[in-house]
Order: structure tokens, then sequence, then C-alpha cells
């Protein structure tokens, strides 16, 4: 394959430059290698709702004390 030599050609139809460029970006997209994905950051509101420190015990009012800061 020469360096003129295009990578692809459009054998039916007449597509714009839009659908071109459309082409274009997906093929592109398709051939990089996929990047591992970052980890995802833990928010407040998430580590709030994990319990800390001492487990919770089945006892009575326990479900009281579930919704009691600790």
């Amino acid at each position: 394959m020469s360096a003129e030599e295009p990578l692809f050609r459009i054998v039916r139809g007449v597509p714009t430059a839009e659908e071109l460029a459309a082409l274009v970006g997906a093929l592109v997209v398709r051939t990089r290698p996929a990047a591992a994905p970052a980890p995802a950051a833990v928010s407040r509101w998430t580590r709030s709702a994990r319990p800390v420190g001492t487990a919770l015990v089945a006892s009575p009012g326990a479900w009281r004390a579930s919704g009691l800061p600790r």
C-alpha cells in the first residue's frame, strides 16, 4: 500500500462532509487501544452511608441506633 492510496473508499452513495467526518471519527475511535478507566472517587455522601468502627448488633432499639450519628 502506497502513501498515496486511500485508506478507504466510498463505493455507493454520495456522503456529505459531515457524514464523512462522522465515519472517520468512528474509525479513529475504534482503532485506538482502550484506556483503563480511572478509579471513581468516593463521594462524601457515599462515605457517610458506610458503617464505621463497631458493627451494629441486633438488639432491642438497634433500628433506632442505626440512624443516629456515631
